[in-house]
């Protein structure tokens, strides 16, 4: 192991290298700014550059800073504009843009740019320790366990209700659920609920639904409500960037906590950084003082670190199912696994062994890449607050350019422009009528997953057997049963506490 890591040292810190990971996180940063343009894509057009380097581990170290690049930087738009173009980023929205409403938009990218880089280092150092180890653990997860995985995050929508409005968002996600089985089903390919249009026949896409629930909406309240222009429009100055020691106190073990359980959900084949981001959140919420409860949503700097710091750690914890098992454990690291094989790389238990250097340059490089990109985020904080001191007649143009061009881009379909305007005035009224937005979106990415390893556990089990078989899955939904009772026990022991001291009055 510490012939592998020299090997890997001098690999990571050639000049060569040392370029690719910075070029990296530099185009991986502004895509991930710009809604609609996530990982993905961009490592998909990259692929033929890779290629073109020859050496397998540069062209895996661009990538790979292309990739937690674009997480670390899919915040910004989150939070300045509402739009969260990349899934793993729509739970920093919740906290982040309330902060940025509220004239701390610097401060919000600030604790976003500080539990990005805490969380993918932890991740960094928790890959190099563990990783081994970590792949056997992933391989005994199977359908049932991420069935069940999948309902533990459901389970958890109450932390993105505000008070009194569990019911509104049970109903919420239900909507969401039943919008993720518009298209062709897991146990047979055909197409439902699609209304002959052949647009709708691989479903609902998540980049629409996402402009259409936070974006859109947010513009055309702009529109409706001139009181809720820009914090700051007037004088184009941005303040409150540091943080204080109280702040960065609250802060600390929450990043510490999310950083582990985010590399850990990460490490898991499918799970990936969207549900670390949603449990991180909701593990924050639950366990939080009633008091701070009521600020998740409306600003809360822990709500915020939550999910970012979870995300880039579950980004880096996606590595270890792709170099140890070749087992991509999201989209974004199957076109980098299709890049590895093009490259004759062959990731799997004897990369380690056959190829240390390819293996630990990688590790290594994230820890460079991490902190070349907070050393590129932080100084141009205070330049990319001021999106938000722009004013109102312009800002509203840039918000709905953005949204109409990232549900196109993320589709190549006229179509999806007008479903995105459709879901957007449903939205809308929505956010009238006093509903959370976040549980539908939740419900949305969650369904699909949870459909189909519902399908294929049914299928292997013959039944619902495999609930009782596999004492994890049993143990995962009685966790989910947890998540699901504990907020109205702890709700109904207030109740009684408050009417107990008003009985003793």
């Amino acid at each position: 192991m510490l012939e592998g890591i020299m090997a890997g040292l001098g690999t990571a810190f050639s000049l060569t290298n040392l370029l690719m990971v910075i070029g990296g996180c530099l185009i991986g940063t502004f895509i991930g700014m710009l809604p609609g343009l996530g990982p993905m894509s961009i490592i998909a057009i990259m692929i033929p550059v890779a290629i073109s380097i020859g050496d397998p581990s540069a062209a895996l170290i661009l990538l790979a800073g292309v990739y937690y690049g674009a997480i670390f930087g899919g915040s910004t738009s989150s939070i300045l504009i509402n739009a969260p173009g990349v899934a793993s980023t729509v739970a920093t929205s919740f906290d982040g843009y309330p902060l940025a409403r509220q004239g701390k938009a610097g401060k919000a990218l600030t604790v976003a740019a500080i539990a990005s880089f805490s969380g993918g280092t932890i991740g960094a150092v928790l890959l190099m320790i563990f990783a081994p180890a970590l792949a056997t653990v992933a391989l005994l997860f199977h359908s049932a366990e991420y069935f069940a995985l999948m309902v533990v995050g459901l389970s958890a929508i109450a932390a993105f209700a505000g008070s009194g409005q569990v019911g509104k968002a049970l109903l919420m996600t239900l909507l969401g659920l039943i919008m993720a089985t518009v298209g062709e089903g897991a146990l047979f390919n055909m197409p439902r609920f699609t209304m002959g249009i052949m647009d709708l026949q691989s479903g609902f896409g998540f980049i629409t639904l996402a402009m259409a629930m936070f974006a859109l909406p947010e513009a055309m309240y702009l529109v409706l409500d001139p009181s809720r222009s820009s914090s700051g429009s007037g004088s184009g100055e941005i303040k409150d960037l540091r943080i204080t020691k109280a702040e960065a106190k609250a802060i600390a073990p929450v990043i510490g906590r999310q950083s582990i359980q985010g590399f850990l959900i990460g490490v898991l084949p499918g799970a990936g950084a969207t549900i670390a981001s949603f449990l991180g959140y909701a593990v924050e919420r639950n366990i939080a003082p009633k008091e701070e409860q009521e600020q998740f949503g409306k600003g809360s700097l822990k709500g915020l670190a939550a999910p970012e710091s979870a995300n880039n750690a579950a980004c880096t914890g996606s590595f270890v199912p792709l170099l140890t098992l070749g087992i991509p454990g999201s989209g974004t690291t199957a076109i980098l696994l299709g890049a590895l094989i093009a490259l004759n790389v062959s990731p799997g238990p004897r990369l380690m062994v056959d190829e240390p250097q390819i293996f630990w340059a990688v590790i290594i490089s994230m820890y460079l890449g991490n902190l070349i990109l907070l050393i590129l985020n932080l100084p141009l904080i205070p330049y990319i607050a001021k999106v938000l001191a722009v004013p109102r007649n312009y800002l509203i143009p840039f918000i709905l350019f953005f949204t109409l061009m990232g549900a196109y881009i993320g589709q190549n379909n006229a179509t999806e422009l007008l479903i995105l305007v459709g879901l957007g005035i449903c939205a809308t009224v929505l956010r009238f009528a006093d509903y959370p937005l976040a549980p539908l979106l939740i419900g949305f990415i969650l369904g699909r997953m949870l459909e189909d390893n519902f399908a294929r556990s049914m299928q292997l089990y013959d039944g619902l057997g495999f609930i009782l078989e596999r004492p994890m899955t049993l143990g995962l939904l009685g966790l989910a049963l947890i998540l699901v009772v504990l907020p109205s026990y702890r709700a109904r022991r207030a109740r009684l506490r408050a009417g107990g001291a008003a009985d003793a009055d």
